[in-house]
């Protein structure tokens, strides 16, 4: 049955709109039009779902360990309850065996049609030991045969795969890039060179900006200053207050330009609950407050929802609305090729939508025309 929504404010993605009847039919936006006068419109700002492409868990549930589709399925309605309505499911480092029950459990549930599963990020295992972070470094190895093969499954849907450039040489990159495979860098020690190298061969971003990689120095750049300075790439930034200083997070949005960031959330299993601790491939991790770390103190992920980054990015950071949004809908989706359907408002796209207040809090989301109930 057809449905319709009229707002005060709705931002579409790219622009600002006033008073705006958005109408939806079979999960697909049929119009957006002006309202009737006299028309009382919703209050608050209706704007695309959020696109978050770096997902380790939420809902109690961590992707290395799902077993059933029904398990993606609580991910990922915890996080659609937080204005999430499109997300990539992220598998940490880990052996062949989990690397595929996860591929095979993502494209079960999209077979089933559980909404919200865009495709799989492999964050790892070809990574570096130095910069492992939180990565368990019995499962941290080379990129072979057969793991080229599966990242090369169309069916997965997007294939988003995090390297260090000093692990996986050019030729390997390009490799991947020409099977359809998005390669991010990240987890790295490598040097400006080495970076600038994995760029020329198709690298297009980085997973979570200063976290994890080679710093900005007097003599080498590094993968930080690299990706600062490089025009097209693309940085994923967890505005959590722990991951990124504010002035650092600042820095970089002055910096590179906001129109190349990608919020994160890196999230894990207690986002959505009131989860106070889990296992991560035998690690345990506990949260402190708003933060997760390990048994080593390392920070192990995050309980960050994209809503929460938003507000962060304009109320700490003095990001503007519209650039807030954008990073975390528009931006991301371009970042791994699915702005063609998502991060939009308008005829013939998805309707996946998120209604937020004045205060860009999270008030209803719908994923394919269907409201998502929250707590």
């Amino acid at each position: 049955m057809p449905s319709e929504l009229s707002v005060g404010r709705l931002f579409d993605g790219d622009t600002w709109h006033s008073n705006v009847r958005v109408a939806w039919h079979l999960g697909r936006i049929t119009a957006v039009t002006p309202c009737d006068a006299g028309e009382s419109p919703l209050p608050g700002v209706l704007a695309p779902g959020f696109v978050d492409i770096q997902v380790n868990g939420g809902g109690g549930v961590l992707f290395n360990t799902a077993r059933e589709p029904d398990d993606l399925a609580r991910m990922v309605s915890a996080h659609a309850r937080l204005g999430t309505t499109s997300l990539l499911p992220t598998l940490i480092t880990d052996s062949l065996e989990a690397m595929t029950r996860g591929i095979e459990l993502a494209i079960e549930a999209r077979r089933r049609g559980i909404p919200g599963i865009a495709g799989v990020h492999f964050e790892g295992p070809h990574i570096s030991t130095v910069k492992r972070g939180a990565h368990p470094e019995r499962h941290i190895r080379p990129l072979a045969d057969r793991e080229l093969d599966l990242y090369s499954r169309e069916e997965v849907g997007v294939r988003l795969l995090t390297v260090a450039p000093e692990v996986v040489p050019p030729t390997r990159i390009r490799e991947l890039v020409d099977s359809g495979v998005v390669v991010f860098l990240g987890h790295s020690n490598a040097d400006t060179d080495t970076v600038s190298a994995a760029l020329e061969a198709g690298a297009s971003g980085f997973t979570h900006l200063f976290n994890a990689m080679s710093p900005l120095t007097a003599r080498d750049p590094g993968m930080v200053g690299t990706a600062l300075s490089h025009p097209d790439s693309w940085c994923g930034l967890i505005l959590d207050g722990h991951h990124l200083h504010p002035l650092t997070a600042r820095l970089a949005l002055d910096c590179a330009g906001r129109r190349r960031m990608v919020l994160v959330s890196d999230a894990m299993p207690p986002v959505g609950t009131q989860q106070q601790e889990f296992t991560l491939l035998g690690d345990r991790v506990r949260r402190d407050s708003d933060r997760l770390v390990n048994e080593e103190g390392r920070l192990a992920g995050s309980v960050l929802d994209l809503g929460a980054a938003v507000r962060y990015a304009t109320d700490r950071l003095g990001v503007e609305p519209e650039q807030a949004l954008r990073m975390a809908s528009l931006q991301p989706a371009r970042a791994v090729g699915l702005d063609g359907d998502q991060g939009r408002i308008r005829p013939g796209g998805p309707a996946d939508l998120v209604l937020l207040d004045d205060s860009l809090r999270v008030c209803r989301t719908w994923m394919a025309g269907q409201e998502v109930g929250h707590d």
